[in-house]
């Protein structure tokens, strides 16, 4: 049923707005990494590749020194747990939003869960949070969890976790620690060792990493939230009350307190659905003429949304995502994806994606720009999906 005075935006809308919001036309390229995240809220860093490969995809001019002097010499962006538990990159000031809104509830629950995990009490995972905090803090320079281990050798033990289970392993206490100190943001990860798509981080003191007492004036929960979902619906909208929820992994209370603090507006999806945009949402219309885009695995893009029919056909969504949902590479022409990608031992990309001669001469400008950004580095998938293999000629 219509509402009455509700604008409805139907799919095919909600596709070509994407060139525009997402970045994804050549002419909507933008100059530094740190613009490509705030359009985006935060770019997935689950997958280290896939922060370098989703701003690449939105730069005009990328390269991976400019992407790490941001993320390790300005410090422009930093990583940090957040919304799902996910790994992010996002800029200091969505990233204290993001804590105060989500990471805060998510910290405390880690440190229940690490007492469980290894049959501890609370006051003796603090003691051991505070202990590798302190190594951290007493270093010069940014200090590996190896040296961090070396130092507290006792919690450098291995230790049998989920005893008894089918997934029974061990696990050192010190590396749980360091994430959930991680997630309290008392520590912060600084330059890995190795190259760009290594994920062996440093760890630094949260403050000094992160320009001082930048987070001192944190908002509360409800205002960290709010803050963090406006800016959701800037750059996913329209979106469902289900999408939301999903992307941000909170209740569907704070959720609606969200949308309601941040001024969120209904509008008609197709089928009668309802959706929401921001409240000063003009919904231009977007004839910037065809576009195609080279996403990586959990680009943000794909992973924006938890209802992905009018992007993804179910069909392919069966080979390009996994069965937790993770979307892997993904070849995008008008707001759909079309199809995956792959780079293969060789150095060279493979696609699965058919498309018309205009799409076609497009998708070779972008596989010619990836192989030109990542150079003689190889990669993997951290979380292939079904297609990775046939792909790689398996």
């Amino acid at each position: 049923m219509r509402h009455a005075g509700r604008v409805r935006i139907p799919d095919e809308r909600r596709r070509a707005r994407l060139a525009r919001s997402h970045l994804l036309r050549a002419d909507q390229r933008v100059e530094r990494a740190t613009e490509a995240a705030d359009a985006l809220v935060a770019l997935h860093s689950s997958d280290p590749a896939t922060v370098f490969l989703s701003a690449a995809a939105r730069l005009r001019d990328p390269t991976i020194a400019a992407i790490e002097a941001e993320l390790y010499d300005d410090r422009t962006l930093v990583r940090h747990h957040s919304m799902r538990r996910t790994l992010w990159v996002m800029t200091t000031e969505v990233a204290r939003l993001a804590h105060a809104g989500f990471s805060r509830k998510i910290a405390a629950a880690e440190r229940r869960r690490t007492a469980t995990l290894f049959s501890i009490g609370e006051s003796q995972v603090a003691a051991a949070i505070d202990r590798v905090v302190a190594v951290v803090e007493s270093a010069d320079d940014p200090v590996t969890t190896r040296a961090i281990a070396a130092a507290l050798p006792d919690l450098a033990e291995p230790i049998v976790v989920n005893r008894g289970k089918p997934y029974e392993g061990t696990m050192a206490l010190h590396t749980r620690t360091l994430l959930v100190a991680a997630f309290e943001a008392r520590i912060a990860r600084a330059r890995p060792g190795g190259s760009w798509i290594a994920s062996q981080y440093a760890w630094a003191p949260h403050g000094r990493w992160t320009g001082g007492d930048s987070w001192s004036d944190e908002p509360d929960e409800p205002s960290g939230a709010s803050a963090v979902v406006g800016r959701y619906l800037d750059a996913f909208g329209p979106v469902t009350l289900e999408d939301v929820v999903w992307w941000t992994g909170a209740t569907k209370t704070l959720v609606r307190r969200a949308l309601d603090a941040c001024g969120a507006r209904e509008i008609e999806l197709e089928h009668g659905a309802t959706g929401y945009v921001a409240p000063d949402d003009e919904d231009a219309d977007d004839d910037g003429g065809p576009w195609v885009a080279l996403l990586p695995g959990l680009d943000p893009t794909a992973m924006g949304w938890k209802h992905r029919d009018w992007y993804l056909d179910p069909a392919l969504a069966r080979e390009v995502t996994d069965r937790n949902g993770n979307i892997g590479p993904t070849v995008w022409a008008d707001g759909r994806v079309v199809g995956g990608w792959v780079q293969r031992p060789d150095g060279s990309i493979a696609h699965d994606a058919e498309l018309d001669a205009v799409h076609a001469r497009l998708l070779d400008d972008e596989i010619d720009r990836v192989r030109s950004f990542v150079g003689e580095t190889r990669f993997s998938v951290r979380f292939p999906s079904p297609n990775q293999r046939r792909l790689l000629g398996g």
